[in-house]
């Protein structure tokens, strides 16, 4: 079996399912944290190269769902110049086998490369969020009064309000 070196957000509920369907399958995971390490452009090429842009960062970081960093306009020295001031930004986990990289967790990918014991029958490389309950706002009308109305995650603010 192999010895996986992964890059995680220490505590991210994912990442333990993850590091679990490894270790499960006979493999050695050494976890570190992601923020961890002094990251180079180098060091991040080593497992982002060959993939689009868009792939090496986290679709669950806050910047990326509120549109604020838009992987898909940046080039390749900007992305790694926010991925290293942020790691948190990059798509997680970062796994190394002896000299093999690799960026997320896509199970019949890694089953190929190192072998699962099982594949999961469910999406395994994103954030496990719980169901939130719905928020109510209330906005104020043209004529002064209040209306409510009730937001569905993900975002949470009041502009992004259903009503019928």
């Amino acid at each position: 079996m192999a010895t996986v070196t992964f890059f995680e957000k220490t505590g991210c509920a994912g990442n333990a399912r993850q590091k679990k369907l490894l270790a499960d399958s006979g493999h050695e995971v050494q976890a570190r944290d992601v923020r961890s390490k002094a990251w180079t452009n180098s060091d991040l090429l080593e497992f982002l190269a060959g993939s689009p842009i868009s792939r090496w960062f986290s679709p669950a970081a806050p910047a990326i769902r509120s549109g604020e960093i838009l992987p898909g306009e940046l080039d390749e020295i900007a992305a790694l110049g926010l991925l290293r001031a942020d790691p948190l930004l990059l798509r997680r986990p970062l796994m190394q086998v002896g000299s093999e990289h690799r960026v997320g967790f896509d199970a019949a990918a890694i089953n190929a490369w190192i072998g699962l014991s099982e594949l999961p029958g469910e999406e395994i490389e994103g954030c496990q969020r719980t169901p939130e309950a719905p928020a109510v706002f209330y906005v104020q009308t043209a004529g002064g009064g209040a209306m409510c109305c009730e937001f569905i995650a993900p975002a949470r603010h009041a502009k992004g309000c259903q009503y019928g």
